[in-house]
């Protein structure tokens, strides 16, 4: 044990991961963080970073082949032959799929977050409130106020780029420069905002380093190219990741210890002591088993692996999955929902282009249910949207030589594209369960997955098809089409739920610290952690929960309390 014995564990390196490691390092505490997948350093372990793609054997894309082999990747929009070595492939990590799931997941070190999308809004006191309010949900143990000091912490540190606003639905954050709107986006916002007074259409926010600041210099980070070729790894540490951030910070303090390769079975019980005292490791290459120790755990593993580390975490005190006594461990699982999106042709502006590729779009906080019920459905949605050139599609009529070439050569016309990110209502029978016969090579069993759209999915789809075709002819766009592209929910990559927050043990598994309700030394500050999904990307949520229950775990310790 004392060889093994550290004085805290992080279970996963990704987003929230790396940020307890930073935080925990950064406070004197020993600890210890276990990867599941292999190593990958900042820079040293991006091999495609400035690859053309005349350079790569498929020139960019994925052999059919193996896009037959693993199908649920494949749906993925980052997943392309210059990033596939940061995705898992389906065939290698199975998973059974009660209802259509596409599980995108990235194990490696920093997991997801080389591979994120980068888009980070504050909630506002609304998607706290509005489960409660509204009756789709149980009510969070905590508020915007008592997050909000630690969301201008993680940001200062992360680096957000955005404009300020002073809106009440999307609080602003502690931001670099915003990256500039084009001039048909500018138009658009104009006439958005004149035709609805009450919809605020403004640039999107993202961890791209717009101006670094001395903060971001110290991290050996600097600024972004606007090359958007980010999922590859960043040669410049122009985004935010573990690897750039707060992985290298955390391991400047000297009480890092970085383990990779280690598939995480279960968190250990004991019943004398009453509390978790370590976790049982399967070696994700030898598949020796080793056991760590630690005062404070931080399960960090993403949403549906901490639930599958928990479910497995059995004891004689937890026969059905560590601090499970309410029995809904697994359950209340939920998603956002992506699958609608509309466009339109903007006549006009031919004598105009853009710099770059600006790592973001525009969008609009949520108008939805917002101070009061007064939809049909439950909960908001948000939309994103953005006006681009038309580009090689555009030639595509034009047939195959010298007319095609030319057509190439050329932008097309403008068009105007908007999706929606929808929220969508925790319920019980979305859920994920063991498999009580099928084991993956590390015995661990097998994740079952049951979730599903609803009537409510559906008629916020509805409503979003309709404002957004109205937003749009507002905008003055033509030959508006929608689409809905029936994926499957997960294809979101933002499943939240199974371990959630709560007031009341009966009904919840984490109090407002984090805490497991009855295994108070276990914190769990990932997805799965959050009550109801919002309409935000959840990321940014992530890390200021978690900066914040690394601080009340610490003040804990100090006091003996674990």
């Amino acid at each position: 044990m004392n060889d093994h014995a550290y004085d805290a564990i992080v279970i996963g390196s990704g987003i929230s991961g790396g940020w307890a490691a930073k935080e925990l390092c950064d406070k004197g505490l020993k600890t210890l963080v276990l990867e599941r997948g292999r190593d990958v350093k900042h820079l040293v372990d991006y091999p495609t970073m400035t690859s053309p793609p005349w350079q790569m054997p498929h020139r960019n894309q994925i052999p059919r082949e193996e896009k037959l082999a693993d199908p649920v990747v494949n749906r993925c929009y980052a997943y392309k032959e210059d990033t596939q070595h940061f995705f898992v492939k389906d065939s290698e990590h199975p998973y059974i799929q009660e209802k259509p799931f596409d599980w995108i997941r990235g194990y490696q070190v920093g997991g997801k977050s080389l591979i994120w999308a980068r888009q980070t809004q504050r909630w506002s006191r609304f998607e706290f409130e509005r489960p409660a309010r509204d009756g789709y949900g149980i009510e969070w143990p905590i508020t915007y106020n008592d997050l909000a000091p630690w969301y201008s912490y993680v940001e200062k540190f992360v680096g957000i780029s955005g404009s300020y606003e002073g809106l009440e639905t999307l609080p602003d954050s502690e931001f670099l420069p915003a990256w500039e709107l084009n001039c048909v986006e500018k138009d658009v916002q104009k006439r958005i905002k004149a035709a609805y007074p009450d919809r605020d259409p403004i640039g999107g926010r993202c961890a791209h380093l717009t101006e670094p600041k001395q903060e971001h210099y110290d991290q050996g980070r600097g600024q972004c190219m606007a090359r958007n070729q980010c999922y590859r790894g960043c040669p410049f540490g122009g985004y935010f990741s573990s690897n750039s951030a707060t992985l290298p910070h955390a391991a400047k303090t000297g009480n890092l210890t970085l383990r990779p390769d280690s598939v995480v079975h279960s968190i250990i019980w004991d019943d004398e002591k009453g509390k978790a005292t370590g976790v049982r490791v399967i070696d994700r290459v030898t598949k020796e088993a080793t056991e760590y120790f630690a005062q404070v755990i931080f399960l960090n593993a993403a949403a549906l692996n901490s639930n599958l580390i928990l479910l497995n975490s059995t004891s004689d005190r937890f026969p059905n999955g560590l601090g499970n006594d309410s029995g809904v461990l697994g359950k209340y699982v939920a998603f956002h929902n992506y699958r609608g999106s509309l466009g339109g042709n903007i006549e006009g502006y031919e004598d105009e282009y853009y710099f770059g590729r600006r790592p973001t779009t525009m969008m609009m906080p949520n108008f939805r249910n917002v101070r009061k019920k007064d939809m049909e459905f439950q909960g908001g949605y948000m939309p994103f949207f953005n006006a681009a050139r038309a580009g090689y599609g555009h030639a595509q009529d034009v047939g195959f030589g010298k007319d095609f070439k030319e057509a190439n050569t050329k932008p097309g016309p403008w068009r105007l594209w908007m999706m929606i990110q929808g929220e969508t209502v925790p319920k019980e029978s979305n859920h994920v369960a063991l498999s009580p016969d099928q084991k993956d090579e590390w015995d661990m069993p097998l994740l079952k997955v049951n979730v599903d759209y609803d009537e409510n999915d559906e008629l916020m789809l509805k409503d979003f098809y309709e404002q957004g075709v109205a937003m749009f002819e507002a905008a003055g766009a033509k030959d508006i089409a929608t689409s809905d592209t029936g994926q499957a929910p997960g294809l979101d990559i933002h499943e939240m739920g199974g371990v959630r927050m709560g007031k009341d043990p009966k009904t919840s598994m984490l109090n407002g610290n984090s805490q497991l309700h009855h295994a108070p030394n276990v914190f769990v500050t990932d997805g799965s952690a959050m009550t109801s999904t919002g309409v935000q990307n959840p990321s940014l949520t992530y890390m200021a929960m978690t900066a914040r229950a690394v601080d009340y775990a610490v003040k804990e310790m100090k006091k003996g309390s674990f």
